[in-house]
């Protein structure tokens, strides 16, 4: 198959997989991306999951094929271990990201504490932990989550570097510097692969920095993608497939493979 994609990224909820109707997984897309790859091209899942909730994904919807590589939270760079089980980090990024995560949230404990304090005290929104402290939050909907998206932008207007990634009712928090475009772009950099060969689809807001045309040259969004992804994917001179989840990727690939490009 002769195509000018080298590289897929491709969000793995909402996009890939439908967790809403069946099938799941689209088989002809499943089929496009392991031809694509048996002509030499690379395929990396883009998602918010951590590296553990992938693997889990992986195996509960059968995926037939595995990535090349995964760029897991919306940030973090990972290839395929040597032993083909393990994912291990690629390059110095996630050691770079971590560091820079680490000394913002140390700066910025002040403004944490104010959300802190509105969530807790004006929303049902639930705040989530890690080990690090505060990570992200669920709202119990849309509109709560348009609230505390609202209080967040006044509140991190002393922290330019404070940022956060969603999708749907969930958040978490992030250096601005950091997000799915970020990671893809250091993942293309390392491979050598240049812009005009990369192509990206995905759902939600916290796809849209892979697919506002900065990072990739060929951007698509299945249809159930929300509104202000298909507005940056038309922007950028992209595709917004006519079919849901696997099946619009799967006519995006097809428009792209096929020299509509």
């Amino acid at each position: 198959m002769h195509s000018l994609i080298q590289l897929l990224s491709i969000d793995f909820d909402g996009t890939l997989v439908s967790r809403v109707s069946e099938p799941v997984l689209d088989a002809q897309c499943m089929e496009l991306i392991r031809e694509l790859r048996d002509a030499g091209a690379i395929w990396a899942i883009n998602t918010g999951r951590s590296v553990d909730l992938l693997e889990s994904g992986l195996a509960d919807f059968a995926f037939p094929i595995h990535p090349d590589f995964i760029l897991t939270t919306e940030r973090d760079v990972f290839r395929r271990g040597r032993d083909g089980d393990k994912w291990e980090p690629f390059g110095d990024w996630n050691e770079r990201c971590a560091r820079d995560h680490a000394e913002l949230f140390s700066s910025a404990e002040p403004v944490m504490a104010e959300f802190v304090d509105f969530i807790s005290q004006k929303t049902k929104a639930r705040l989530i932990y890690n080990s690090e402290g505060l990570e992200g939050l669920v709202a119990e909907n849309d509109e709560e989550m348009k609230r505390i998206t609202e209080f967040i932008e006044q509140a991190r207007a002393e922290h330019p570097k404070l940022d956060y990634q969603r999708n749907t009712v969930y958040l978490r928090f992030c250096h601005a510097d950091y997000h799915k475009g970020a990671a893809l772009a250091e993942l293309s950099r390392l491979l050598d692969v240049p812009r005009q060969n990369i192509f990206a689809a995905g759902d939600h807001h916290n796809d849209i920095s892979m697919l506002d045309g900065k990072v990739a040259g060929m951007p698509s969004c299945p249809a159930n993608a929300i509104p202000e992804v298909q507005d940056a994917v038309r922007a950028a001179g992209g595709y917004v497939a006519q079919k849901d989840y696997g099946a619009g990727v799967y006519e995006a690939l097809l428009h792209f493979t096929n020299g509509n490009h």
